[in-house]
């Protein structure tokens, strides 16, 4: 009995998706529109004057943690436009068979050379085939929309944004004169101590050594009885008269 019901549920859920509408298109003859931000495949640029925006900087093929990307410098050369000297890539290759879609090589491109493109590539039959050769890359230019991010943008979106620096406050003037004034009267006074000090402490201090011997004798003395005695007077000495 229970493997009726699960064979039930089974075919249930088969006749269900058969009265659905297809969801899936026949790539590559149709192609589903793709969102703002998808990227796949990469393109080379060239600027409003027709000349090439790539100057052999190397930047890419350095951040690259694939290692799939290989430039060749070319020499420097004049430009036609604005008649400076400048650096150009002779040879460009990008092998997608090993790229990661990191998108770092464009957001390190100084000149904004390198983009990504919004339409994948072509199923291929070989290897060869999906190694973009510099020719490949500036073809894609035209045959491909390009996506939203370059080197500029996405730098912009990583900075952090700039502070404004405050003006400092100046230092308050005026509140050093209190201090200056509170500190005169201090000095003064701490300059004075040492004159003042004898004339005041020396004669109370001078006085106490000889009366503290009086006060002492006092008390040492034993107290006179009130019945005692008076002694005798001594006899005057005799006069010559008085003798003969």
């Amino acid at each position: 009995m229970r493997h009726l019901i699960d064979a039930s549920r089974a075919l249930f859920t088969t006749m269900r998706q058969v009265l659905r509408t297809p969801v899936t298109v026949q790539f590559p003859t149709e192609i589903r529109k793709r969102p703002e931000r998808y990227r796949t495949s990469f393109a080379l640029l060239h600027d409003e004057h027709g000349e090439e925006l790539c100057i052999g900087c190397l930047q890419c093929e350095r951040i690259c943690p694939s290692t799939v990307i290989t430039v060749t410098q070319g020499p420097k050369a004049e430009s036609k436009v604005t008649g400076k000297k400048r650096g150009w890539a002779s040879d460009f290759v990008l092998d997608t068979t090993a790229c990661i879609s990191c998108e770092l090589c464009v957001q390190v491109c100084p000149t904004d050379a390198l983009i990504m493109t919004q339409v994948a590539d072509i199923p291929a039959y070989s290897r060869e085939e999906l190694v973009l050769t510099m020719d490949k890359l500036y073809a894609h230019e035209k045959d491909k929309p390009a996506s939203w991010g370059t080197g500029t943008r996405l730098m912009g979106m990583q900075e952090a944004p700039k502070e404004e620096k405050k003006p400092k406050p100046a230092k308050p003037v005026a509140a050093a004169a209190p201090a200056a004034a509170e500190a005169a009267p201090a000095a003064a006074l701490a300059a004075a101590e040492p004159t003042s000090a004898p004339v005041v402490v020396a004669p109370v201090a001078a006085a106490e050594p000889a009366s503290a011997p009086v006060v002492a004798a006092a008390l040492a003395a034993p107290p006179v009885a009130e019945t005692s005695a008076v002694a005798p007077a001594a006899p005057a000495p005799a006069t010559k008269e008085e003798s003969k």
